[in-house]
């Protein structure tokens, strides 16, 4: 009878180191999947931000205004990548509060001051963003960096970005949120949704769920209309569901902090 039991237990701890195994190779390869959206977001950034650049040195506020508003949307769609992997070039894109170079600089100038003198900063940014972009097919994309990097955007949005958020001057932190949102969106079901779904189904419902309602939690007209007791609420919800993810995925628990991974 011992015998049975040890073979049994022996059965169990196989099955379950295979089942581990299919999972990271599953997330591996979702990872990948993630590459061409998260190349196409920072390249949408860079487009937006060379047309930036062109259209301040002809001293057009009006379409300087509304491309850095594209820059703006395909960089936040990106976030959850950013912060983890490539943290001095999130730093020089995307400074904030000390705002002294990047989106917000330049966002203070032509929002803040409807000044188009911005040549030296929007120069800086099509550079740092060229330089990301050009780093991306070769950057390893861990399921670790990019969980962690799905849960601190999520923290983010339903605390940071709910007051009001980075976006102030030029009143675009709805927008940020949204792409925010569709930025986990994608991250979680491109990379983690399936694997999650084979071991516990219903926290991945879960998890699903909370996200479709932060996108709903959004679809406002305006930042006035956020409710925002139900956004921090959501947020912290869907937090603590990625969090409790994390073990069945054979990942480390994610922190709130950002770390390099």
């Amino acid at each position: 009878m011992h015998k049975m039991r040890v073979a049994a237990c022996l059965a169990l701890l196989a099955a379950s180191a295979g089942v581990r195994a299919a999972n990271a190779g599953a997330l591996e390869d979702g990872a990948e999947r993630y590459r061409p959206y998260l190349i196409e977001g920072v390249a949408s950034a860079l487009e937006g931000a060379r047309a930036l650049r062109e259209r301040a040195a002809a001293a057009d506020l009006p379409s300087a205004k509304k491309a850095w508003l594209s820059a703006r949307a395909g960089w936040e769609r990106s976030e959850v990548f950013t912060a983890g992997f490539v943290p001095e070039l999130d730093a020089q894109i995307d400074a904030w509060p000390n705002a002294d170079s990047g989106f917000h600089a330049i966002e203070a100038k032509l929002f803040g001051a409807g000044n188009t003198d911005v040549a030296a900063d929007a120069t800086g940014l099509v550079e740092h963003l060229n330089d990301l972009h050009g780093k991306l097919k070769d950057i390893k994309l861990t399921p670790q960096g990019l969980l962690d990097g799905t849960v601190r955007l999520a923290y983010e949005v339903g605390e940071s970005k709910a007051d009001g958020g980075e976006s102030r001057i030029s009143g675009t932190s709805l927008d940020d949120m949204r792409n925010n949102i569709a930025g986990i969106d994608f991250a979680y079901h491109t990379i983690f949704s399936t694997a999650l779904n084979t071991v516990d189904g219903k926290l991945d419902e879960m998890v699903t769920n909370r996200i479709e309602q932060l996108e709903a939690i959004v679809a406002t007209p305006d930042l006035p209309h956020v409710n925002i007791a139900d956004l921090r609420q959501t947020s912290e919800e869907l937090v603590i569901a990625l969090q409790s993810a994390s073990a069945k995925l054979g990942l480390q628990r994610p922190t709130l902090e950002a770390q390099a991974r």
